[in-house]
């Protein structure tokens, strides 16, 4: 294994030649190569995809090279260096390769000085080193355009980004929707995206074994008839959560479902009403309804879900079997107490010509008004999975991640700053275009809107994806949250993208000090035109930026960033194996189509909701999916250092106190609540979209 060491010659006026702003002036520095071999007999990537990381420290007198590899074994190399280094730009990584497949995975080299107080320079690699290619790792000091007036890095930032752009090209899994990186498989990724051994272990373990838990569920219920709600008891018994218990001993609540708007695992669609909304026609005899909903907004205490987003969704067709789909609106007041109530339910959208639909009340008949509410569920169970979960969350995330690794080299601040919030975000996503949303996949087979409803629906939400909306301050002043004491998901959301946006202003007042340093910086320009031109499909009219003008303005964009592949896609995903795992709390689909009378009986009720092969595929999937990842980075926990020098760790290390005082109050708050709201806490917050 040849390492070079890119270095000055010795040169006696080198401390001469640095520049009050530390550049290096070029008359002052050259490159050369100085050769370290090493040998190494084992490697890290056999045929199983074993995964392994290499540590190399090079003192640059009488140095050790750790490196640590296959099953964590470390070995130690003695290299005399004789030589004086200087300062040091890049080291550069070659193997040779062997008839195996011998790949290793390089973590960052390191050079130390000589003597005990010899300045340590680290090199931050995190790749694959394969084949017989070279990497060429520059010193992990951030380096934007602007702070490289003389062209030390120029070649290297160039060369990165051509053969990045290879490797990371955009997508299109189907027209009209956000772009995705190329590739319909697994092995068509970049190898660095792909899951390292732990992680691909664990989630195909997880995914066998909730196959084998459905495959039981099927056996024992195959000859079985549902004739009652509480016999969805009988394939709830593998998975669950203590808080799903709970839900499936309390989902006929009023309060419990309007819970779940503040505080589910979707809390996206509420909104404040500013009106009656146009589509909220009144039948006879409705007038009482129509005075108390009047009240309500003028008290400012009347909320709204309008589900109109599913109106006109093909709905699927199951092994021969209709399912239906329904567009619901919800209103909601909000008591002194807190608790969130329903007080109409509409299922359906008024028709031109046709008399109003029904509106459900909480006075109906008791499986009158409980079916009015599965419907709403199922509905937001859809709303859910393909538009606040997959679509703002996990697609969104890809672009951001293609754009930056297409758009800015391993040097640039801002991709050191993201590129842990990325990690993994590709694999998964192709997993779930392979898996979940495919054809033939889970949603074909137990979604109301599979079949190619699900497409429609990721298509149509994706047209009107606005900037604002990832943002909690204005997305929560605009939804009318702010203030509501019984909204922990507002609260939660609010502060933790305050600590991020510190955070994000932390390390870029280190590397930008005017407007124009960020004006000037066209790979910066790049990254973020690429975001929202291509990869949004030019989102510029829905108040997504194309350029960045200031340093506020680039603080804001990254927090964004940041936040949609935390802190947003936690809370939607994280509350899944919560509130899904009890069937009638949010079925996957529904049999029948949405009742027009209230002459509603329990056997309408069980013809309607899923069966118990739909509700068992559905319990498999939540659990794989929503179940807590042993094997998970927190946000702002990981280990990966792609800055060096000790003002980034000082804005790491403030950020990580802050996380902690976060979780310290939500812990108090949450011990005082009946229902504690935990899927915004720091350390149950991955850094990444990975699951």
């Amino acid at each position: 294994m040849p390492l070079s060491i890119f270095c000055p010659p010795p040169h006696p006026g080198l401390r001469n030649s640095i520049t009050e702003n530390g550049v290096v002036e070029p008359t002052a520095w050259c490159s050369r190569p100085l050769p370290l071999w090493l040998f190494l007999r084992r490697f890290a990537r056999g045929p199983e995809g074993r995964a392994s990381r290499a540590h190399p420290r090079i003192p640059s007198r009488k140095p050790r090279l750790l490196i640590l590899f296959c099953l964590r074994q470390e070995v130690e190399f003695q290299v005399d260096v004789s030589e004086y280094l200087g300062r040091l730009l890049f080291v550069k990584l070659r193997k040779r390769h062997f008839l195996s497949d011998d790949a290793w995975f390089c973590n960052w080299i390191s050079v130390q000085g000589p003597g005990a107080s010899g300045n340590e320079f680290r090199f931050p690699c995190y790749r694959w080193v394969e084949g017989d290619g070279i990497l060429s790792l520059p010193e992990g000091t951030g380096r934007t355009v602007v702070d490289d007036p003389q062209g030390l890095f120029k070649k290297h930032r160039e060369e990165e980004l051509a053969e990045r752009r290879k490797l990371y090209r955009w997508g299109n899994w189907k027209d009209g929707l956000i772009l995705n990186i190329a590739g319909a498989t697994i092995n068509d990724l970049p190898v660095d995206e792909r899951f390292l051994e732990d992680k691909r272990i664990d989630f195909e373990a997880s995914l066998t074994k909730g196959l084998a838990d459905l495959a039981i569920k099927d056996s024992l219920n195959i000859l079985t008839c549902w004739k009652s709600l509480d016999d969805f008891n009988r394939i709830f018994w593998c998975g669950q959560s203590k808080l799903a218990e709970r839900v499936r001993d309390s989902w006929k609540e009023d309060a419990l479902f309007g819970y779940q708007f503040l505080n589910g695992t979707n809390p996206m669609l509420l909104r404040r009403s500013v009106r009656l909304p146009a589509r909220l026609e009144f039948p006879p005899g409705m007038g009482e309804l129509q005075a108390e909903l009047e009240k309500e907004l003028q008290q400012g205490t009347l909320f709204e879900a309008d589900f109109s987003l599913l109106d006109g969704i093909k709905a699927n067709v199951i092994l021969c079997t209709q399912q239906y789909v329904a567009a619901p609106l919800v209103m909601l007041k909000l008591q002194p107490d807190g608790k969130l109530l329903p007080m109409a339910i509409q299922l359906q959208l008024p028709h031109k010509g046709s008399p109003p639909p029904p509106l459900f009340l909480p006075t109906d008949p008791p499986m009158t008004w409980l079916l009015a509410k599965c419907w709403v569920r199922s509905s937001d169970f859809q709303l859910h999975e393909l538009h606040s979960h997959l679509l703002r969350g996990h697609l969104v995330a890809e672009v951001i991640a293609v754009a930056t690794m297409r758009c800015l080299p391993s040097i640039h601040p801002m991709f050191k700053l993201l590129i842990p919030h990325l990690r993994y975000t590709m694999e998964i996503n192709i997993r779930a275009r392979t898996g979940l949303v495919s054809d033939s996949g889970v949603f074909d087979q137990v979604v109301s809107t599979g079949g190619g409803g699900h497409v429609e629906l990721l298509q149509r939400a994706g047209a009107f994806l606005t900037y604002s909306s990832f943002c909690p301050p204005d997305d929560l002043a605009d939804r009318g949250l702010l203030g509501v004491k019984s909204s922990f998901y507002a609260q939660d959301a609010l502060r933790l993208w305050e600590i991020l946006s510190r955070y994000v202003e932390g390390i870029v007042s280190l590397h930008y000090k005017t407007d124009e340093s960020v004006r000037d910086d066209i790979e910066l320009q790049a990254w973020c035109r690429d975001i929202t031109e291509i990869g949004l499909l030019g989102a510029q009219d829905r108040g997504f930026p194309v350029t960045l003008q200031s340093k506020d303005q680039l603080c804001h964009f990254v927090t964004m960033c940041i936040f949609t592949c935390t802190g947003q896609h936690s809370s939607t995903h994280l509350g899944q194996l919560d509130w899904y795992s009890w069937v009638p709390n949010a079925p996957c689909t529904m049999r029948l189509p949405p009742p027009t009378t209230k002459d509603v009986t329990l056997e309408k009720v069980m013809a309607t909701l899923p069966n118990f092969h739909q509700a068992s595929l559905q319990m498999s999937i939540t659990w794989q999916l929503g179940r807590r990842q042993p094997i998970m980075v927190a946000l702002g926990q990981h280990e990966e250092e792609y800055f060096s020098g000790p003002e980034p760790k000082a804005v790491l290390k403030k950020f990580r106190e802050e996380l902690a005082a976060l979780e310290k109050d939500i812990e108090i708050r949450n011990a005082q609540l009946d229902w504690p709201y935990e899927y915004l806490r720091p350390s149950l917050v991955e850094n990444s979209v990975a699951i």
